[in-house]
């Protein structure tokens, strides 16, 4: 894993995509200490980081577009295979070495509290309990971009996939205010889902027996429970949207709340997509 892991560090600090990644986020993120902290003469440093969580659209793609699917491209997957390391050593170490990127930016991130300290009241502990929540955020979207790019072997359109994704769930609570909150719109909201993730399952397993079952079942109790209290879907395609949103729940540190089960949905987020992308190599390996 450690030779993937310098390998990674070592091509992406002899091409642009770490100076570009870490360019925007830095000039993001200073654009928002000159707005709020300078400009506006406020003291909370973790509005900056609200305000800088929407770079994530942009820059998360662009990290994570190439990391497997140039791999499938230039056929060098191959070679990893070959190699005396399993799948999960692969992604950890790809992995990995997106974290050390985003890092360094977020290292420097981290002096700019002590430094509006000097000339103002600076919360410290909600500041630097903010900055911790937004590298755990980057981390989920960072594991989120890395499946995504092992699903194809164009760069681009892991990268247009990966901002559409993103986008959608950076304004999924807006979008919740104008979703159905019928019963019936829920339940048809769910089968569509249920399609989607059978169609997931059967291109990351390779079984379509196992993944067609797996929706029809899913459809099948969803149905069921409907017949017998559909009153229990009210509302309910609204919460779920609101409950899937990464960055909804990274506002609750913004408040001065740090909130222990919103560090374990994204440890659980980060799990389940390299869990996936593990897969997703996996049965490429086999085939």
């Amino acid at each position: 894993m450690s030779a993937i892991f310098k390998h990674e560090l070592h091509n992406y600090f002899h091409s642009l995509t770490a100076y570009v990644f870490g360019a925007f986020l830095l000039a993001f993120v200073g654009i928002g200490a000159m707005y709020y902290n300078i400009q506006a003469a406020i003291s909370n440093f973790e509005y900056v980081l609200n305000f800088g969580s929407l770079v994530f659209v942009v820059i998360v793609p662009i990290l994570t577009m190439r990391v497997i699917a140039e791999e499938k491209k230039q056929k060098t997957d191959q070679l990893l295979y070959s190699l005396p390391i399993t799948t999960v050593q692969v992604i950890l170490g790809k992995y990995l070495a997106l974290l050390v990127l985003y890092l360094i930016p977020l290292a420097i991130i981290s002096i700019y509290p002590l430094i509006f300290a000097q000339f103002g009241e600076v919360y410290l502990p909600t500041a630097y309990g903010s900055i911790f929540a937004f590298f755990v955020l980057g981390a989920a979207l960072i594991a989120v971009g890395t499946f995504l790019s092992s699903l194809t072997d164009n760069q681009g359109l892991a990268a247009g996939i990966g901002i559409a994704v993103i986008l959608l769930n950076y304004y999924s609570v807006s979008l919740s205010e104008y979703a159905s909150a019928t019963a019936l719109g829920s339940v048809i909201a769910l089968l569509v889902i249920y399609v989607l993730l059978g169609l997931l399952i059967r291109y990351v397993t390779g079984n379509g027996s196992l993944a067609y079952w797996i929706a029809f079942a899913l459809a099948a109790v969803t149905v069921a429970l409907f017949v017998i209290n559909s009153q229990a879907f009210e509302g309910l395609l609204p919460a779920i949207m609101n409950q899937l949103s990464l960055f909804e729940r990274f506002t609750t540190f913004v408040n001065g709340i740090f909130d222990l089960s919103a560090i374990v949905y994204y440890l659980t987020v980060i799990a389940f997509f390299l869990f996936l992308s593990v897969q997703s190599l996996e049965k490429r390996r086999y085939n």
